[in-house]
């Protein structure tokens, strides 16, 4: 018998889900798939428009565009396929692109990971940058003035680099407790701090390299430079291992701990958290406490794996900064940050290789880069460029804001 509603009608069924051409070619179903889904065609959608950005910049087929469009056309594909084939040579192509790839993903995983665990807890660190060079400076010294055999040197240098970005991203963390002072503020500040901190310090008799006028350190001793992975004929060092475990330490640490969970809850409603019994001043400090060591991390690695093994002003890069976007990009969680470490370590080993091979400026991967962080952070604009059908109102919080 049919169930009738009170007035006698028969309830209205909802209607149909309408899949996408995505959902039914991909089979997007999980969460875990619906959360790869967006950044994955980020990326794509970046490598597209960086392909069109490559035509563009041909200027001799430009100029027989409208004379000849067959050849400037083939000539211009001709072109963004040898680009795109430098950059898959030089990331993935033998194995020393395979090792220059994870040279450089070991640093913007460890400190990415920092990151995107401040963001997991509402925290916005832009401090990373400074994080590494107090960390790196920690581990200069220890390497200098610390006589051990390897296998004790090595550990106990990285573990001090830990320590020095730790208390750096503590202060913040502390100030923010304390007295609301906003980490993005502070953190900044830090940066500039710790920038003309290690200008000054390594101008001093006892880290200054002899001989030398400008701030650069002594070279760390042998046995505390990290051993190479393939050998001396490449420059990955099991740097890359210590980072793949610091990203099942910090998976487990937000999933699997109660601390980790205390770290969500606060990220997501501090208000909420605090009547629930948890110590939000200790969450927040805690948070950038960890933040900060992972960054320092970062900083010794910089120094324990990259010849000539001396620390200088220079030694972040643009680490820190780009940290950021790889932590956007794996939305905060620590194996898709990996991978996002991964893709942008590959972005910058095969740039050097498309710059030789296929003369394209290397800065067409900073705006690739560029690209993949604008769509990452707008889901809405790839779901309508895609035609993705579902939700179109992505909520997905990096911080919990200003006021916070």
């Amino acid at each position: 018998m049919t169930d009738l509603g009170s007035e006698g009608r028969e309830p209205e069924t909802p209607p149909p889900v309408v899949e996408s051409w995505v959902d039914r070619a991909t089979g997007v179903g999980t969460s875990v798939g619906k959360a790869l889904l967006l950044p994955t065609l980020a990326v794509i959608t970046a490598l597209i428009i960086g392909g069109i950005i490559i035509a563009l910049s041909d200027t001799d087929s430009l100029g027989i565009l409208f004379s000849d469009p067959g050849t400037a056309l083939s000539n211009m594909a001709s072109e963004v396929w040898a680009s795109y084939r430098a950059v898959f040579r030089g990331s993935i192509g033998s194995v020393y692109a395979i090792s220059e790839t994870l040279f450089a993903a070991t640093p913007l995983l460890m400190a990415a990971l920092g990151i995107a665990l401040g963001f997991q807890a509402g925290l916005f660190n832009i401090g990373a940058q400074g994080q590494m060079i107090m960390g790196a400076l920690v581990a200069t010294y220890v390497g200098l003035y610390v006589s051990a055999p390897g296998f004790i040197h090595v550990p106990l240098t990285l573990l001090a680099g830990i320590v020095g970005g730790l208390i750096w991203g503590g202060i913040p963390g502390l100030l923010k407790a304390r007295t609301g002072a906003h980490e993005v503020i502070t953190t900044i500040m830090f940066n500039f701090i710790a920038l003309f901190f290690i200008q000054w310090i390594l101008t001093t008799p006892g880290l200054q390299d002899p001989g030398r006028n400008n701030p650069v350190s002594a070279a760390l001793a042998e046995t505390a430079r990290l051993p190479k992975l393939f050998g001396s004929s490449y420059r990955v060092t099991i740097g890359f291992l210590i980072a793949l475990s610091a990203v099942y330490g910090v998976h487990w640490l937000l999933y699997k701990s109660s601390i980790g969970f205390e770290f969500r809850a606060v990220g997501a409603n501090p208000h909420a958290g605090r009547y629930a019994g948890m110590n939000v001043a200790l969450v927040i400090t805690l948070a950038m406490s960890i933040a900060g060591g992972l960054a320092g991390m970062s900083g010794a690695n910089q120094v324990m794996a990259l010849d000539p093994y001396k620390a200088s002003p220079a030694l972040a890069g643009f680490v820190g900064f780009d940290a950021i976007t790889v932590a956007l990009l794996g939305r905060s969680n620590p194996i898709g940050v990996m991978w996002a470490a991964l893709l942008f370590g590959a972005l910058s080993a095969g740039g050097r290789e498309m710059q030789g091979a296929a003369q394209v400026p290397i800065d067409l991967v900073v705006v690739l880069q560029a690209l993949i962080v604008i769509f990452v952070a707008a889901p809405g604009l790839i779901r309508a460029i895609w035609r993705i059908k579902g939700e179109t109102t992505e909520s997905y919080q990096v911080t919990s804001g200003w006021g916070a």
